[in-house]
């Protein structure tokens, strides 16, 4: 070792290990393979050895950062302040709170204060919320001292910073740094929310990544955050359950001077195929978020995420009856007109309740009636009361598919008019998602055509 290591207050420790602390090749690239390794639980003197060892190398790291070195030298010093950093007050912690890091936990350097990781991907706020939902799909357990195989400390500032595609791990404190204060009234996806306690800058300070409201009243929003036990998203009084007068907004810099802050996948339409059933992509998320803040947060019982589901139709189809648009139009998958619509702010909000119109009618067989325009799958679901229902069933039965029926049929969806309209399809050749008991404008027409 070089003697300015040597005068490190890290070997006051005499229980670290050479091969822990070796700044040969061979020993870096050991502890780096082992970093990047799945995290796995320390225990007994090897846990205590671990502690011992995090507590001595932000010792030393604070103590320079605050100019402390000399009075460290001469054993004098007082004890250092503590370093601020990013735990969940939910989580009172055991080990020292996390620092600024490099990534996989290498000592700060120039990287340190690196800004976004990639710099040849725009950092956007698709790719932000795509990048925190992977720690929540992965279920990342929190830790202050551990490091995930993507880099970052798995506590909530390292979290930030792996959305934020950081080039290190910062802290509540710091991550301010790289961004601008924004207010309440700003806030979109891919913001954050910081909240620090001088009082306890180590345990008690923390940090969400806002997104998106879920309520049209901006009283909840969805909060992405690394607490115990592991990353979660979840709706969230604003601004957090505690605390909630002191927690700060704040914007990175990466997106404060874009011309357009949500990028390609926030403004441009993708494409009908990037919605519907199988779909998985950060459109979907984006689409989610956008119809939350123009109503339909009611739809969404978690999320928006970027998985397609039946949250995500209705919530959609919602939006299209808001405009006046039936039939086709308002089939719960959005066109280039819906996506316009939503990114420009453009139409009508959800209203609270969308009412259906009376279903028109022409002369059916033998004499009846039969609805003749579809109006739209969201009118057939669980929990729909409406005039199209009864139509329907009525139709199913003079068509010879009214068995599932003991009364009826009536306003109110019922099992009994799913498992009819399942028979119908069925009866079509159609098989799978095509005969799922729920009717689309082709089952539709072949019933009233």
């Amino acid at each position: 070792m070089t003697p300015t290591e040597q005068s490190t207050p890290l070997l006051e420790f005499d229980e670290v290990a050479p091969d822990e602390d070796c700044i040969c090749g061979g020993c870096r690239a050991g502890r780096r393979a082992r970093q990047r390794a799945a995290p796995v639980h320390e225990g007994g003197h090897a846990a205590a050895r671990s502690v011992r060892r995090r507590a001595a190398v932000l010792m030393a790291a604070v103590g320079t950062a605050l100019g402390g070195g000399a009075a460290g030298a001469t054993g004098a010093a007082a004890a250092p302040a503590p370093t601020p950093g990013g735990s969940s007050a939910s989580q009172p912690p055991t080990t020292p709170q996390g620092g600024v890091s490099g990534l996989y936990g290498e000592s700060p350097g120039a990287r340190a204060f690196a800004g976004p990781r990639a710099a040849a991907e725009p950092l956007t706020r698709a790719r932000i919320i795509e990048r925190a939902q992977s720690w929540v799909t992965q279920k990342v357990p929190y830790s202050m001292s551990r490091y995930w195989s993507d880099g970052y400390r798995q506590d909530c500032s390292g979290f930030v910073s792996m959305a934020w595609g950081l080039g290190s791990s910062q802290t509540t404190w710091t991550l301010p740094d790289f961004a601008d204060r924004i207010t309440k009234a700003d806030l979109q996806p891919g913001d954050i929310l910081v909240y620090n306690n001088p009082a306890d800058p180590q345990a008690g300070s923390h940090v969400t990544v806002f997104g998106g409201w879920t309520n049209a009243a901006r009283t909840r929003y969805l909060a992405y955050e690394q607490t115990s036990p592991g990353t979660t998203k979840r709706d969230t009084p604003y601004a957090y359950w505690n605390n909630s007068a002191s927690y700060v907004p704040y914007r990175a810099k990466a997106l404060s001077g874009a011309t357009s802050n949500d990028g390609a996948a926030s403004t441009a339409f993708p494409g009908a195929g990037a919605f519907g059933p199988g779909a998985n992509n950060a459109y979907v998320t984006k689409l989610g978020q956008m119809l939350t803040e123009r109503g339909g947060g009611r739809f969404y019982t978690e999320g928006p995420g970027p998985r397609w589901g039946e949250a995500d139709r209705r919530a959609t189809e919602a939006f299209q009856l808001a405009q006046g648009w039936r039939g086709a139009e308002a089939d719960g998958i959005p066109g280039k007109d819906t996506w316009d619509y939503l990114v420009s702010h453009k139409g009508r909000d959800i209203a609270a309740a969308t009412p259906l119109p009376p279903p028109p009618v022409t002369p059916g067989p033998g004499g009846g009636t039969g609805a003749t325009a579809f109006p739209g799958t969201g009118t057939f679901a669980p929990g729909a009361n409406n005039a199209y229902v009864t139509a329907l069933g009525e139709q199913l039965v003079r068509k010879g598919f009214g068995r599932s029926y003991a009364q009826g049929p009536g306003p109110r969806w019922t099992e009994s008019d799913r498992r009819a309209v399942q028979a119908f399809q069925q009866a079509q050749g159609w098989r799978g998602a095509e005969a799922d008991g729920y009717p689309g404008p082709d089952t539709w027409r072949r019933l009233f055509g």
